[in-house]
């Protein structure tokens, strides 16, 4: 390894300089810094990560520092990709957002290392821009809303049908996911995968509910990731 970065420190391209070095990597960094804020603009607070904000910000500029070192001689390319794959990521696979904007930055900071700022500026800019029109106005996301529907009853209730008149009227689609006993068994709780229908108010829905199950606990939540 010491001999292949030897190599690389003393046999870089006759036509880099430090000043073109260092345009590249500001550069870079702008784009970079242009990528995090765009993650940063458009990501869900509850999924938003700092550190992966700061890695979109460095990683254009560690890339067209190596597309800079390997330049055009093939055989260091190799040694480098060789050297490199050495390297593990051992953090869990995160939201697929998450990887698209990884790509975002590896195509960025292959811009930048070879030379193409024009190309790679516009490229960043008409991405980003897509993006954020892409979260403001919601694309591809559902409609309806899918929630999970706990209803508590008395241990001598007939449930089968009890709330399919209520559910079909409040709903697009529902299903009976659990039972479970309570309270030593002294009641029962019912468990519904349940698709909203638009525009119905929740409120009549749960009013409606509590009139048939003799006004024990009702409890009607977002499903984690309905709307991904």
């Amino acid at each position: 390894m010491d001999n292949l970065f030897n190599e690389i420190l003393t046999n870089v391209s006759a036509d880099m300089t430090v000043t073109s070095a260092v345009i590249t990597i500001l550069i870079a960094g702008v784009m970079g810094l242009v990528i995090a804020f765009t993650y940063f603009k458009t990501q869900e607070a509850e999924t938003f990560q700092r550190s992966m904000a700061i890695t979109l910000l460095m990683l254009p500029m560690i890339l067209s520092v190596i597309i800079l070192f390997v330049g055009s001689n093939i055989a260091r390319a190799f040694s480098l990709a060789g050297t490199l794959s050495i390297i593990r990521f051992r953090s869990a696979p995160g939201d697929p957002k998450d990887i698209g904007f990884i790509f975002f930055d590896i195509a960025a900071g292959l811009a930048c290392g070879v030379g193409l700022y024009g190309y790679g500026a516009i490229f960043v800019v008409i991405l980003c821009v897509i993006i954020i029109l892409a979260e403001n106005v919601r694309l591809f996301e559902r409609k309806t809303v899918q929630k999970t529907l706990k209803i508590t009853i008395p241990e001598d209730l007939n449930f089968e049908g009890a709330f399919d008149d209520i559910l079909e009227k409040y709903t697009k689609k529902y299903s009976l996911d659990k039972i479970r006993t309570t309270d030593l068994g002294s009641l029962m709780e019912l468990s519904y995968h349940v698709t909203m229908a638009p525009n119905q108010p929740e409120r009549e829905f749960i009013n409606e509910l509590r009139c048939r199950n003799g006004n024990l606990n009702i409890i009607l939540s977002v499903t984690h990731n309905a709307h991904d």
